[in-house]
């Protein structure tokens, strides 16, 4: 039997390539001569760059950048397999998770690493960009990632603007200039499942600007702020992209790479079933297992379960997904190429100890439904 292994990541208790193994071990403990094909999976936000790197037999690249707060923090980002196309996360450079919940602070924060990446990137000769733009500790609207590639953003005396959100209420001028050329000849993909505008009770600062540290009076002032930003970008290059869906991701991250490096926006499943020639894999399969740390009513929105089973129907092959944790109302999952949802769990436990045993757990659990399958 061909068996595909697509599931993403169980979040704090292991990678999709370490669940990919956990799911092998299990098949072979049944059906020894069983074809196994990993493909480890993502959806745009953790584990992308592992992911792809690892489905394609590319290479992990390192860098020193500049963090959110301006201080050097190691990053990196992938170069797949082919060698033309590398993966970002912007988290690795300007997320959240490299600041202190106290030290939060989006009128400073910066998105200067995530454009030292992509710059560290083109060193390499790419020509194509995968960025992922989740869980970032940022409200700059990308600000800070145009002047590391370049671009001068000056004030009303021709200065260069501090970082952060706070001061894109000083923005006069935009000259692209000097922006990297190599950036002409680079197509960039962006994933995002974000669809909110940049400004207004529905963009960047008011949705997220909280969760980074903001203050009612400060996502005022972000917002007004981004407001001014949005108007300078139309005054200076023409485009509107203050209401635009998914502008607004990552603190404005997602406008920038719209306005001034053509990105385009895509779904994230959507991006990483692309790059891992996923549909071809699929032809031929009895099975495709899959799963992620919890599967529930949200999993529909875009979520790898249901990204790769729809893959999968399309080819008649079988879904099967695990999750630390099954939700409620999952049986709208049925319908859209989810055949089973088994949870990997044996017993009562506490969280650690579930997060611990995960790929034990996993293991068990597949060996139990491929020997119902062997029947």
């Amino acid at each position: 039997m061909k068996f595909i292994l697509a599931p993403d990541s169980f979040k704090e208790s292991m990678t999709s390539k370490e669940a990919c193994e956990a799911m092998e071990r299990g098949i072979k403990k049944v059906m020894p001569k069983a074809e196994c094909i990993k493909v480890p999976m993502a959806d745009g936000g953790e584990g992308t760059v592992e992911a792809l790197v690892e489905s394609t037999n590319g290479q992990i690249c390192e860098v020193e950048v500049l963090g959110p707060l301006g201080k050097k923090v190691n990053a990196c980002f992938g170069v797949l397999g082919n060698k033309s196309t590398a993966v970002i996360e912007m988290a690795t450079a300007s997320g959240i998770q490299l600041i202190k919940r106290e030290e939060r602070n989006p009128i400073i924060t910066t998105t200067y690493g995530t454009g030292e990446l992509i710059k560290a990137a083109l060193d390499k000769g790419i020509k194509h960009i995968i960025i992922g733009i989740g869980g970032s500790a940022t409200n700059d609207g990308g600000a800070g990632m145009i002047q590391a590639l370049g671009g001068k953003l000056s004030d009303y005396n021709g200065k260069e603007i501090p970082f952060g959100g706070g001061s894109l209420n000083n923005l006069e001028n935009i000259d692209l200039s000097n922006l990297d050329c190599r950036l002409k000849e680079v197509i960039i993909e962006v994933a995002c499942d974000v669809t909110n505008p940049l400004i207004g009770e529905n963009g960047a600062s008011a949705i997220f600007g909280p969760q980074k540290g903001a203050t009612p009076k400060m996502v005022k002032e972000l917002d007004e702020n981004l407001l001014h930003y949005a108007e300078v970008i139309k005054k200076c290059l023409g485009k509107d992209i203050a209401y635009t869906k998914g502008a607004g991701a990552a603190g404005g991250l997602g406008a920038a790479l719209l306005a001034f490096l053509n990105g385009k926006l895509k779904r994230g499943i959507d991006l990483v079933i692309k790059h891992t020639n996923l549909s071809e894999k699929v032809k031929g399969a009895d099975f495709l297992f899959t799963g992620e740390g919890s599967i529930d009513s949200q999993t529909i929105f875009g979520k790898t379960p249901i990204g790769v089973a729809k893959i999968a129907k399309r080819e008649n092959v079988k879904t099967i997904a695990f999750a630390g944790k099954i939700g409620k109302e999952v049986e709208s999952l049925y319908s859209e190429g989810i055949d089973s949802i088994f949870g990997i769990l044996t017993g009562i436990t506490n969280m650690d100890e579930a997060l611990i045993l995960g790929k034990e757990n996993l293991e068990r659990c597949v060996e139990n439904v491929v020997r119902v399958l062997a029947l």
